[in-house]
């Protein structure tokens, strides 16, 4: 009887596709070494040429107790952007401010944390779990909030820049500034002639992809429409635009706050500089809590008064951390109710 040899298979069989997926980096893996880079080029900018032992004692010295009222306004501006996300939806169709406040909460506790705007998609799923609110018409209000904050930003910067000194990216600014309202008075009027049809019209190739009908399609746009409500109805644009100036208003204050612990004697309109340049830094892909683009942006800021990168940097530091710890403990408390308000149904399915 003879004796049959199983010829054995090469174990590196299953890596020999050259042409196939595996070995190359996923677009996530890209996307995530991308934010890392940007936060290191950035962090460097920010921080190159930094006397460390001055930059220390001017941390040292500063007046902390200014951070009290700037941690109440911080707060203050955090509701009026939530306040603002709930305008943006068509009257008769808001959600609850409680959802609101909490949507918004773990949306910044996940940008904080992560790349690539992730409170973004993180806040719209809170909402979409904590309302009746179709997840497409949630999106269309998220798209709509980001057009409102550049264009309030601009326009706080054309409001302020006779009290503002004069810096090299004036000229950029006020360029982005004329584009942004071009653009929006296009899309204004167009939305205002032909409705939803020229959404229809650009989401007319997702038709091709499976599990997707036409009709399907069709009705996810429409929900998107109505999120764009802020675009589309004056009264809903007009108690945004409020809102919107107003937060940012709250931003400058409390950046200006900050500003005091360390320059007692500089004016307000420092605090509306630091606030316009993070405000258009954050154009810029984020690295998880902007790290980097942040501080930069201050110290790019506090150039026009004079203002060492030395002594900028400390200042820029503080700011950011009294941006970044607020948000994660409220985020992080705001995401843990939402799980236990979650979890309460299944228990109760697990014990009837």
């Amino acid at each position: 009887m003879g004796i049959q040899v199983q010829e054995e298979r090469p174990l590196t069989a299953p890596v020999a596709h050259p042409g196939g997926r595996r070995g190359r980096p996923s677009r996530r893996t890209l996307a995530i070494a991308a934010t890392l880079v940007l936060a290191a080029g950035f962090t460097y900018l920010a921080v190159r040429g930094v006397d460390w032992h001055r930059a220390w004692v001017a941390v040292e010295h500063c007046e902390a107790w200014w951070l009290l009222p700037a941690l109440a306004v911080f707060v203050l501006q955090v509701l009026l952007r939530a306040m603002r996300w709930r305008s943006l939806f068509a009257h008769g169709r808001r959600p609850d401010r409680g959802p609101i406040v909490e949507a918004t909460l773990i949306g910044y506790l996940f940008n904080s944390i992560m790349p690539a705007r992730a409170g973004e998609a993180a806040r719209v799923v809170s909402l979409t779990k904590n309302s009746t609110v179709p997840p497409a018409e949630i999106v269309g209000t998220a798209l709509v909030e980001r057009v409102y904050d550049l264009v309030a930003v601009l326009i706080i910067f054309l409001a302020a820049s006779p009290w503002l000194p004069h810096v090299s990216w004036f000229g950029a600014a006020e360029i982005l500034a004329a584009a942004a309202a071009i653009a929006l008075a296009g899309t204004v009027a167009v939305l205002a002639i032909y409705g939803d049809r020229p959404l229809q019209w650009l989401a007319r190739p997702l038709g091709r992809l499976p599990r997707l009908s036409p009709e399907s399609i069709e009705r996810h746009v429409a929900l998107l429409a109505d999120g764009l409500s802020g675009l589309r109805q004056h009264r809903v644009a007009l108690e945004a635009t409020i809102w919107t100036l107003a937060a940012w208003m709250a931003s400058s204050l409390w950046a200006w706050l900050v500003l005091l612990a360390f320059f007692p004697h500089i004016t307000f309109a420092a605090g509306i500089l630091v606030t316009i340049a993070t405000g258009l830094a954050m154009v810029i892909p984020a690295p998880p809590a902007s790290l980097g683009v942040f501080e930069y942006a201050c110290v790019l800021a506090l150039k026009a008064y004079g203002i060492s990168q030395t002594g900028a940097l400390p200042y820029a530091v503080v700011l950011h951390i009294s941006n970044f710890v607020p948000l994660v403990v409220a985020g992080a408390v705001a995401l843990h109710i939402g799980t236990r308000r979650a979890a309460r149904p299944a228990q109760a399915a697990t014990y009837t």
